[in-house]
């Protein structure tokens, strides 16, 4: 279970998230929705630890992360939204790299390297340096050395981005799958077709604070609306989609 409790970051003393608390349980695929600026990523990189609260607290199975950083870390799968790879490396050298850093044995990770280009059509460009890799291809190398140690919490800030129509589909259904095994997957996107095919719960953050938390069930019913796309722009977005569209073709017409 990832918990996290009343969660604040301030910038020279403004607030990207204010006093964010949610909950992501194991076995189910927590979607966290909110339009750009809401305080997403801010979000993810707290609880990945690449920065620092500035006040609150993140509970991996009831402890706060920070009382032993590298254990938590250990168990931990993330996905960033931008994929900062080693360019020089091939992918088959990154995935190397990234298993020894997890101390995954040899004969393992050798296995799981190839078994992954393999599944992610990669085995052919495995000695080809990074630079070289469409976006699409660099998502996949991320994704896999994500992956490579089993974690126990899965981390996804944007993963479909670049990815072709089948490669999708296979997140798509890995994702459910990592859920089904009992695996904690925090799913943050503003893809909502996507999150609600995906996701069993949501989390909406508007401006740094959290504005819905419960399943996709319970938000369409108590909210009576049809779809999360729905819900999202009742709550999430500050003006409606259709007419500020209707206002912008008056413009390219006039």
């Amino acid at each position: 279970m990832l918990e996290v409790l009343n969660l604040s970051k301030l910038f020279t003393g403004i607030p990207a998230i204010d006093s964010v608390s949610f909950c992501a349980p194991p076995g189910a695929v927590t979607g966290y929705l909110g339009p750009n600026g809401s305080g997403k990523s801010t979000t993810v990189k707290l609880i990945t630890g690449l920065l620092d609260p500035s006040s609150g607290a993140i509970l991996w199975q009831g402890s706060d992360i920070r009382r032993d950083p590298d254990a938590f870390k250990s168990i931990l799968g993330y996905v960033p939204e931008e994929p900062f790879l080693y360019p020089q490396l091939s992918g088959a050298e990154y995935l190397e790299l990234a298993g020894q850093l997890r101390l995954i044995p040899p004969t393992r990770l050798y296995s799981k390297i190839e078994a992954f280009l393999r599944q992610f059509d990669l085995y052919g460009d495995r000695f080809t340096p990074i630079a070289s890799y469409s976006k699409g291809m660099r998502q996949k190398i991320l994704l896999a050395a994500a992956l490579l140690h089993d974690p126990e919490l899965v981390i996804l800030d944007e993963p479909f981005s670049g990815l072709d129509v089948h490669s999708s589909l296979v997140l798509r259904h890995l994702i459910q799958s990592l859920a089904a095994a009992g695996k904690t997957v925090l799913f943050s996107s503003h893809e909502l077709e996507t999150v609600e095919r995906v996701c069993s719960r949501v989390v909406i953050l508007y401006q740094g604070k959290v504005v819905a938390h419960d399943s996709v069930e319970n938000l369409r019913s108590l909210m009576a609306l049809p779809s999360l796309e729905a819900i999202f722009t009742q709550l999430a977005l500050r003006s409606d989609p259709q007419l500020t569209a209707d206002s912008l073709m008056g413009v390219i017409q006039s």
